[in-house]
C-alpha cells in the first residue's frame, strides 16, 4: 500500500513551510458569523430535501466575498487568513442541534413503533411521545432542557479534546516518524486554491473553473431544488422535474432481477464527485454493486434473501437483503479492512524513520505554535475521564469498566494504528462493530438490559484522522495559535445558529414530510437499521440476533482477505478493496452510476486533455457546482419562508 502508484501521484505537492503566521483577526470573526447565520440554514434546509449539504460552498463563498471586499480597502488576504477562514468555515457549518431533529423523528418514528422500542428511547435524548413540544415542533420547551445541555456539554468536550490525542499523534507521526502523509497536501492545496480572486486574473484560473462549476450549479440547483419547492409553495403537492432522491425502477425489473434495488439517482454533484474521488475506489465501487447483481436472485432462489417480496421498493428491498444477508456479509469485509489496515501498520514498522529520537516531541516550534506533549496528554485524559463520567451517570447498570477499556486501551490503539497508515498511505482504518460488540457482551455476560447505552457519550474515538488536519494546518504556514482562537469564537457561533435554524425548518414543516423529500424517503430505511441494532441488548430473541450470521461474516472476511491478496500479487491498485466494501455495502446503490460517469470523464477525457494540472481543476470545480447548488439552496429557503409567512397573515 505504502508505493500504491496513485497515491504517489500525491505525494510532496507542497513544500515545508519556514514562515508561520496566526491570521486571526477581525475578518475572521465576520467570517464565522457569516457562515454560521447565512450558509447554515441553507446547508441544513438542503440536507433535508436532497440529501447533500452546501459543503464546500460555505467556504468558497465566503472566501470570495471577503477577498472581494478586501480588494475593495486595497489589501489582500494572507495563506494564512485564507485557511482559517477555510478552517472557520468547515467547523461553522456543524450543526449539533440537527441531531436533535432525527432524535425527535426516531422517538415517533414507525419503525421504532414495529420494532417495540419506543417506551425504551430515554428522556435525555428526546421527550417521550406525546409531549407538548413534539405537537409543537420546538425545542423551546422545558422537555428539551436535558437533551440540550447534554448536547452543549458533549460539544464542549469535543472542541477541546481535539488538541489531545489527536495533536500528539500528530508529533509522534510527523515530528519524530516524518511519515509523508500523502493527502495532506491535498487538502491544504484545496485551501490555497481560495486565494485566487487575490491573484493577477491574467494568470490565474481557479476563478475561471470555479465560475463555471457555480454557474452549472445555479443552472442544475434551479432545476433540482428551487422549481419543486416553489411549486410545493404554490400548489398543494411538489412538481419534480427530476427524481427525488432517485427514480426507482426495483419493481419494473423484478422479474428479471429478483432482490436487486435497480433505479439512478440524478444528482450531478455525483458526477462531480466521480471526477475528484480516485478512480480505482469508484471502479471498485462499481465491481461491487455488479456482484450484488449477479448474486442477489442467485440468493433469493437458494432462500437466502427469503425477506424479499415482489413489490417492494429501493427502501424495502435494501432492507431486507439487509436483514438476511448483506449486514453480516458487511461485517466480514470490514474485519478484513481492518485486519489489513492493523497488518500495513506492522509491516510499515520497518519502514519508518527508526533512527530519528523522541526528544522532537518534547521541543516546541513556538512559530509554529505548539502545544507542550504533555499538556495535549493531560487534555485527553481529562476529556476522556469527563466522558467516563457522563457514561456512568447517564447509564448507571452498564459496567464501568467497559467505559475504561474503550477510552485508555481501545481509543488510543485504533488512533495510533489509523495515525501511520492516513501517514503513510492516506487510508482511514476502522474496526467495525468493536463498539456493538462491546455492548451485546455487557448485555449477556453482565446482565445489562435497555437501549440507554446505545445513545450515551461513550469515549470510543478515532483521532487519526486529526493528524492529517494538523499537518494541513502545517504546510499552509498557520500557527496553531489561530486555530485556537478560531475554536473559541466559533462555537458560540456554531450552538446558536444551530438551535435558531433547527428550530425554524421544524416550525417550517414536519420532518419529515413531503417538504422534505430526501428525509421522507431515506429516515424510514435508517432508523430500521439503526434500531434493528439496538435490539440487540433488549431480553429476548432479539431481531439483531436474528439477522446475524457467522458464516455470513466468516465470508465476507475471507473473501475481503483474498481479493487484497489478488490485488497485492498481481500490483492493481488496493483502492479497488475499498470500493468494492462500498458497492457491497448497497447504501447509495444508485448514485455510483453517475459516479461512474464522473470518474471515466476525468481520467479518459479531462486527464487527457488537461494533462496534471486536471487534478487541481477537479475539486475547484467540484467546489463551484456546489456553491451554486448551495445559494439555490438559501433562495429556496428564503422563498419558503417568505411565502409561509404571508399565509400565515391574517387579512
Amino acid at each position: 500500500m505504502y508505493d500504491d502508484k496513485e497515491l504517489k501521484e500525491y505525494r510532496d505537492l507542497l513544500p515545508q513551510p519556514t514562515h508561520f503566521e496566526e491570521g486571526f483577526d477581525w475578518k475572521t470573526i465576520i467570517g464565522a458569523v457569516f457562515i454560521g447565520f447565512l450558509m447554515m440554514p441553507g446547508s441544513m434546509y438542503l440536507q433535508l430535501v436532497i440529501g447533500t449539504g452546501i459543503g464546500p460552498a460555505a467556504r468558497w463563498v465566503t472566501i470570495i466575498l471577503f477577498a472581494e471586499i478586501a480588494k475593495r480597502a486595497y489589501t489582500e488576504l494572507k495563506q494564512q487568513e485564507i485557511f482559517l477562514l477555510y478552517y472557520m468555515a468547515g467547523a461553522a457549518m456543524a450543526s449539533p442541534f440537527s441531531g436533535l431533529l432525527w432524535n425527535q423523528y426516531l422517538i415517533q418514528s414507525d419503525a421504532a413503533k414495529m420494532l417495540g422500542l419506543t417506551e425504551f428511547i430515554p428522556a435525555w435524548v428526546a421527550p417521550a411521545v406525546g409531549s407538548e413540544s413534539l405537537l409543537q415542533r420546538t425545542f423551546l420547551h422545558r422537555d428539551w432542557l436535558i437533551p440540550i445541555l447534554l448536547l452543549v456539554g458533549s460539544q464542549i468536550i469535543q472542541r477541546v479534546d481535539h488538541f489531545g490525542l489527536g495533536y500528539a499523534l500528530y508529533r509522534i507521526t510527523s515530528d519524530v516518524e516524518k511519515l509523508p502523509f500523502p493527502m495532506a497536501p491535498v487538502g491544504a492545496l484545496g485551501t490555497m486554491a481560495l486565494a485566487e480572486s487575490t491573484e493577477d486574473k491574467k494568470t490565474g484560473w481557479k476563478w475561471r473553473v470555479f465560475s463555471i462549476g457555480g454557474m452549472i450549479g445555479l443552472v442544475f440547483g434551479a432545476v433540482y431544488v428551487l422549481f419543486p419547492v416553489v411549486s410545493g409553495l404554490v400548489f398543494t403537492e411538489p412538481l419534480r422535474i427530476i427524481p427525488i432522491p432517485w427514480a426507482d425502477f426495483t419493481r419494473s425489473t423484478e422479474k428479471w432481477l429478483p432482490a436487486v434495488a435497480t433505479g439512478i439517482q440524478f444528482d450531478l454533484g455525483l458526477m462531480f464527485t466521480g471526477m475528484v474521488l480516485p478512480f480505482w475506489a469508484v471502479i471498485g465501487g462499481l465491481m461491487g454493486l455488479l456482484i450484488t447483481v449477479v448474486a442477489n436472485p442467485i440468493l433469493f432462489e437458494h432462500g437466502i434473501l427469503h425477506r424479499w417480496r415482489y413489490g417492494m421498493g429501493t427502501v424495502d428491498t435494501v432492507f431486507a437483503n439487509n436483514f438476511d444477508f448483506y449486514m453480516s456479509f458487511g461485517i466480514g469485509l470490514g474485519l478484513a479492512i481492518g485486519i489489513i489496515g492493523v497488518w500495513q501498520v506492522a509491516k510499515s514498522f520497518g519502514k519508518g524513520s527508526s533512527g530519528v529520537g523522541y526528544r522532537a516531541l518534547f521541543t516546541t516550534n513556538k512559530a509554529r505554535g505548539d502545544i507542550n506533549f504533555w499538556v495535549s496528554v493531560a487534555i485527553y485524559v481529562v476529556s476522556t475521564l469527563s466522558y467516563i463520567a457522563m457514561c456512568v451517570w447517564l447509564v448507571p447498570n452498564f459496567p464501568w469498566i467497559f467505559f475504561i477499556l474503550y477510552g485508555f486501551i481501545y481509543t488510543p490503539v485504533i488512533s495510533y494504528i489509523t495515525a501511520r497508515m492516513e501517514g503513510i498511505a492516506g487510508q482511514f482504518v476502522s474496526l467495525p462493530l468493536v463498539r456493538e460488540a462491546s455492548f451485546i457482551a455487557g448485555a449477556r455476560f453482565f446482565g445489562y438490559q435497555g437501549i440507554e447505552i446505545w445513545y450515551a457519550p461513550i469515549p470510543i474515538h478515532n483521532y487519526g484522522k486529526a493528524t492529517v488536519d494538523f499537518r494541513e494546518i502545517e504546510l499552509t504556514g498557520t500557527s496553531l495559535r489561530g486555530i485556537i482562537k478560531a475554536e473559541i469564537v466559533v462555537f458560540p457561533v456554531v450552538m446558536v445558529a444551530s438551535l435558531f435554524f433547527s428550530q425554524f425548518i421544524w416550525q417550517l414543516a414536519p420532518i419529515p414530510s413531503a417538504s422534505y423529500p430526501y428525509a421522507q424517503e431515506l429516515w424510514h430505511l435508517q432508523a430500521l437499521n439503526t434500531l434493528l441494532m439496538q435490539t440487540s441488548t433488549l431480553e429476548g430473541n432479539s431481531l439483531f440476533f436474528q439477522a446475524l450470521s457467522g458464516w455470513y461474516v466468516s465470508a465476507g472476511m475471507f473473501l475481503g482477505l483474498i481479493i487484497y491478496a489478488i490485488l497485492s500479487v498481481f500490483g492493481l491498485p488496493v483502492l479497488l478493496v475499498y470500493g468494492i466494501v462500498r458497492g457491497l455495502g448497497q447504501s447509495t446503490p444508485h448514485g455510483l452510476i453517475l459516479e461512474l460517469l464522473g470518474a471515466m470523464l476525468g481520467r479518459y477525457y479531462f486527464l487527457k486533455r488537461y494533462g496534471a494540472m486536471w487534478r487541481q481543476y477537479a475539486p475547484v470545480l467540484l467546489a463551484g457546482f456546489s456553491c451554486g447548488m448551495g445559494l439555490m439552496g438559501m433562495f429556496s429557503m428564503g422563498a419558503t419562508l417568505i411565502m409561509k409567512s404571508l399565509g400565515r397573515l391574517a387579512y
